[in-house]
């Protein structure tokens, strides 16, 4: 995106290279105001694209002061624009993207403007890695048969994409069979330094996967958007964001010896919880900074949507640099970074306390005081110590029902439900792991991580140690240079021994394509009314995401999954019991065959090397054969195929004209479903297995398709038929109104119990508007529109919550659902309401941002709530409809 002709900064603009004056930079420096270098290098990149793309229109002068003066403006929720340099998608969420566009498009041309202004006019990178799911393992042709099946079930969501990457600008597709997204971004995608129309500017980016932060350890700014909010990045609109307060995580001390970065993320995550940092960047500093490699830093930036901020930074030092060279990027390229970022005063040296800028509060860590631990049974912010994990999971098990609670009756408690496998005798019991993958960008990004998994697969092999045979194993790295350096280094054949064979590159476990469990394994759970445990190496445990037959999930690191699955059972304490017996009857304990973190890295050293990125990347949009074989349609206007249940135009934009039409009040809603607290995305929108009972299910049998042939939610949503039926279709859904878990609820006016789809197409053909009613965190989770698209389609005119995740606050006001919250105290609870009543909210016809509105009820209650619009620009989505209607109305000549 070049700068605008009209920017009053233009005055900034040098040569970064006195030699080459084509190639310049706005030297932020001669701005002369002594703010700047006070700070948080996170506000810096903020304030430099404000700088580079001011405009006097969607970027003013006033915008650039803001920035400056952070140190006041950072607790008076000033709004400011934000034009990342670029932005990256995923499938499951790029595809419904992509749908978007499409239907863009065609109501572009209906409204007589021009189709191919819907085009994206900064980078778009697509990264193809939610499709595949584990239907086999353990074999050594597991990989392969994925692979094929991946692309059977998904050709023409494949071919949809083709065409996309064909008919729009700037929009690159990388093939499945790649890697997953976070970590092709880290090790390939990443430019930390752009060099584009003859400037030099910091790589920015938004992404539409929560996760996008992980490309935050690399000093890349990022972070996760609804996949609504990234389509307008795409078309040129800015971010319109409340400046943020950013606190100072001060990193000091040396981690144990045994520690691994995984350890060290849960820990930061569920401490950050604790300190309360959502809506917040954080950036790290300190000594103990520059002691993490980028891939440790990058776990720790990954998982900041579970800790809950926006953004978690490490500016970039020496230590990005050499990663940098590591991953095979070229020395020119190098040269400019340095200079440039050291010209902008962007380049950080951790042990020089004079660089550290001034933060809104600073908070510290002891790295020394991190011990082993995973997280679990069902949030990523809940830490178990691993020398607690016995105690807690037996706590847990008879504990009333709810994130650290089961239930389980006393007398049931030590259930034992033997069964057959392969010919062998085998029990479950609580606790019994049936679930062990290595998994997710957040730890196969990490060498020290896996090579240390393969060095106690070895170690346990050699000690004559198995994993039992009914557990569903899987390794699923980030990206072919895993594979690469686990073979060279020889500890692969270890970790298939175990059954830890390649099942295929991309997020799998971690986002719920676990795949089928073994039938025995499955009738035995149901037969004991077990909780059967999922260990992985994600990011993500809510409950229903994993596996439908897996109650308990816990979040560990590579190595820590490897050992629970040798234990068959959480219900072990590695200190005092034995991880297994070996042939000669001799008992061996964990730290027998734990690896030392100077082992790791000796490894490491030697085989993590720049020509295996090189040799990977160098061909990796070429190397998928059957994607490029593929046929995609070649026009401009995409041809909607009726009969697809993959591919259909929405129906957001019909009847859509230039004309505006006031706000209208919600007069007498239902309530449709009465939640409680951390609803999340999952819970709204799954992605998981279509269930053969759902509403889903009755329409793809309806057209003709077999449960084979089903597929997930996440693989359907370009087909909003599908995903309006799948919404609130999660089995763990809690609906007060039903006391129990179920994806069902009442539809009020007779009583009756239906699924949640079927009650409000009901409530719909009656004319009736609807309300959800929430806790606190609602919509927590994954960036899922659908998490929006679904409520809208459904008829749901609002949601009346305590708190919202960023993100889903975001989405809903992209597709026109008004947030409504609580004032400070206000529950369901405290103010008598049930759901049972009928709902009036008033909307004024002047409103302004985080303006009260009146509710009133059927039985003469009212009370205020506040309505989350937070900015102008929301306010102005809200009256066109939604972020779509208004970029199409834009984009059809008259604004």
């Amino acid at each position: 995106m070049s700068a605008p002709v009209n920017n009053p900064f233009k005055h900034l603009v040098e040569p970064l290279d006195p030699t080459d004056p084509q190639q310049t930079f706005y030297n932020l420096s001669k701005l002369g105001d002594p703010r700047y270098d006070r700070l948080p290098f996170s506000i810096r990149i903020l304030l430099e694209s404000a700088v580079r793309n001011c405009d006097g229109f969607l970027v003013k002068s006033s915008d650039v002061e803001n920035i400056l003066n952070w140190k006041q403006t950072q607790t008076q929720t000033v709004e400011v624009p934000f034009k990342p340099a670029r932005v990256i998608l995923q499938d499951f969420t790029g595809v419904p993207a992509v749908v978007d566009f499409a239907a863009m498009r065609d109501a572009v041309m209906k409204l007589g403007g021009d189709p191919e202004k819907i085009n994206p006019v900064c980078p778009a990178d697509l990264v193809i890695d939610h499709s595949i799911q584990v239907d086999f393992n353990r074999k050594s042709d597991s990989l392969q048969k994925n692979q094929d099946l991946e692309f059977d079930r998904n050709r023409e969501r494949f071919q949809f994409l083709k065409w996309g990457s064909k008919a729009f600008r700037n929009m690159r597709i990388i093939p499945p069979g790649s890697g997953i997204v976070h970590q092709v971004n880290l090790e390939y995608l990443a430019r930390v330094v752009f060099n584009h129309d003859g400037y030099f500017y910091p790589d920015s980016l938004v992404g539409t996967d929560s996760h996008t932060t992980m490309i935050d350890g690399l000093g890349v700014l990022g972070w996760g958007v609804g996949g609504i909010e990234a389509e307008a990045v795409m078309l040129g609109q800015p971010i319109s964001m409340v400046l943020p307060e950013v606190v100072g995580y001060k990193l000091y001390g040396t981690p144990d010896k045994f520690i691994t970065s995984t350890d060290i993320v849960l820990t930061v995550t569920k401490h950050l919880r604790q300190v309360g940092v959502v809506g917040k960047f954080v950036e790290f500093f300190g000594p103990g900074a520059a002691q993490l490699s980028i891939a440790d830093r990058a776990t720790i930036a990954n998982m900041c949507p579970e800790y809950g901020a926006t953004a978690a930074f490490f500016p970039v030092d020496s230590v990005s640099v050499d990663y940098l060279q590591q991953t095979g990027r070229e020395a020119e390229k190098l040269s400019y970074i340095l200079k440039y970022l050291k010209a902008v005063s962007m380049f950080r040296d951790y042990s020089d306390v004079s660089q550290d800028p001034d933060f809104t509060q600073v908070v510290e860590l002891d790295l020394g005081s991190v011990v082993p631990c995973c997280s679990g049974p069902k949030r990523p912010q809940d830490r178990i110590p691993v020398s607690d994990m016995k105690r807690d999971f037996d706590t847990c098990l008879g504990a009333k029902q709810g994130f650290k609670g089961f239930q389980v009756a006393p007398a049931a408690q030590t259930t034992v439900v033997p069964f057959q496998f392969n010919g062998n005798q085998y029990e479950l019991t609580h606790g019994s792991v049936v679930i062990a993958a290595i998994t997710s960008c957040t730890n196969t990004s990490n060498p020290s991580v896996m090579l240390g998994a393969g060095l106690l697969a070895k170690k346990a092999i050699e000690c004559g140690l198995s994993v039992n045979p009914y557990i569903k194993t899987s390794l699923s790295p980030g990206s072919g240079v895993v594979t690469y350096y686990l073979k060279e280094s020889g500890v692969m054949d270890y970790l298939s021994q175990l059954g830890f064979e390649v099942v295929g590159y991309g997020c799998m476990t971690c986002i719920g394509n676990s795949g089928p469990l073994p039938e025995q394994v499955v009738e035995a759970i149901t037969q004991g009314d077990l909780v059967a445990v999922g260990i992985l190496s994600g990011n993500r445990n809510f409950e229903g995401r994993v596996h439908p037959n897996t109650r308990a999930n816990y979040l560990a690191s590579p190595p820590l999954v490897i050992a629970y699955a040798l234990a068959g059972t959480m219900r072990i304490d590695f200190e005092t019991d034995p991880i297994g017996v070996n042939p000669e009857g001799r008992e061996i304990f964990l730290r027998d065959i734990w690896p030392t973190r100077e082992e790791i890295q000796a490894v490491e050293q030697k085989f993590v090397i720049p020509s295996m990125f090189q040799e990977v990347y160098e061909k990796i949009e070429k190397v998928n054969e059957r994607w490029n074989s593929l046929v995609a349609p070649s026009d401009k206007l995409y041809p909607w195929d009726p009969e697809s249940t993959y591919i259909k135009s929405p129906p957001f934009f019909d009847g859509l004209t230039m004309r505006l039409e006031p706000p209208r009040s919600i007069n007498d809603a239902y309530v449709l479903l009465n939640l409680g607290d951390s609803v999340t995305t999952d819970h709204i929108s799954p992605a998981g297995n279509i269930a053969r009972n759902s509403p889903a299910a009755r329409y793809l049998t309806n057209k003709g398709l077999t449960p084979r042939d089903y597929n997930s939610y996440g693989s359907r949503r370009g087909n909003d038929a599908i995903m309006a039926r799948g919404t609130f279709a999660n089995i763990r859904l809690f609906n007060k109104f039903l006391n129990k878990q179920a994806p069902h609820t009442i539809h009020l006016p007779t009583g009756e119990t239906l699924d949640v789809f079927d009650a409000a197409d009901r409530y719909q053909q009656s004319g009736v508007p609807l309300l959800i009613l929430a806790g606190k965190e609602y919509g927590s989770g994954s960036s899922r529109d659908w998490a929006a698209k679904g409520p809208f389609l459904l008829g749901i005119k609002a949601v009346l919550a305590e708190s919202y995740e960023r993100i889903h606050r975001s989405n809903l006001v992209g597709m026109g659902v008004i947030p409504l919250e609580y004032l400070p105290g206000g529950t369901a609870d405290s103010l008598g309401l049930t759901g049972h009543e009928r709902y009036t909210v008033t909307i004024p016809e002047q409103l302004v941002p985080r303006m009260l509105v009146d509710v009133r009820l059927d039985t003469g209650k009212t009370f205020q709530v506040r309505m989350r619009f937070d900015t102008d620009v929301e306010l102005e989505y809200f009256r066109h409809g939604g972020i779509l209607n208004y970029m199409i109305r834009k984009m059809s000549g008259n604004q």
